[in-house]
């Protein structure tokens, strides 16, 4: 369980939002009937990368084993230790063979779940605009299953959290639960980082 934030990882958010600007903060209840990632004890949380091409478009993709249509914006966990700007760079990397350069931070979220609302966060996700500067799009770890990319407008992200709201409870590998919950817990970070980025 991810629980409160460390002093270390406080004093990085703030070095943080000194140089990348301030993230919209949310602490928000989420229905916690799934495991994978907000369970997993080899993490906190996690960095959303929100990676911009040349063209200005945005990459989600989308992995083997999600339901239909659940395109989303990147994540990668943030192990125990680990810094958070180091793992977004790290993260970008692997997942997409990228080269790319931290802009600004979008987001800090906390998810508290439902089970019991007054609990302390059980994960975070922290959300980064980074830019394009080279390479060619492809993951380079293929435990990542990435099985395809997708581009889209900044003004698509309400629709995209739209779809991963509306996802039913079918996908074809185990996460510890509901698909359904798992969708609307990865909306929270499109929405926050559409805002962000009005």
């Amino acid at each position: 369980m991810a629980g409160e934030l460390g002093a270390a990882v406080q004093a990085e958010l703030r070095d943080l939002a000194r140089r990348f600007g301030d993230p919209i903060v949310l602490d928000t209840v989420i229905d916690d009937h799934f495991r994978d990632p907000i369970w997993k004890r080899d993490r906190y949380g996690e960095v959303c990368m929100v990676i911009r091409r040349p063209n200005g478009t945005l990459l989600l993709s989308i992995k083997t084993f999600y339901p239909s249509g659940a395109f989303r914006l990147p994540t990668g966990g943030i192990h125990h230790g680990e810094g958070i700007l180091a793992s977004v760079r790290r993260e970008a990397h692997e997942e997409t063979g990228l080269e790319t350069i931290v802009r600004r931070f979008l987001a800090r979220i906390a998810y508290r779940p439902l089970s019991t609302p007054a609990a302390p966060p059980v994960f975070h996700t922290f959300a980064f605009l980074l830019d394009e500067i080279s390479g060619s799009l492809g993951s380079l770890d293929p435990s990542e299953r990435i099985e395809e990319w997708r581009e889209i407008e900044i003004s698509d992200l309400p629709r995209v959290a739209d779809r991963l709201e509306r996802i039913d409870t079918s996908g074809s590998e185990d996460i510890g639960g509901d698909w359904s919950a798992w969708g609307k817990f990865r909306a929270v970070v499109h929405r926050a980082v559409a805002e962000a980025l009005a």
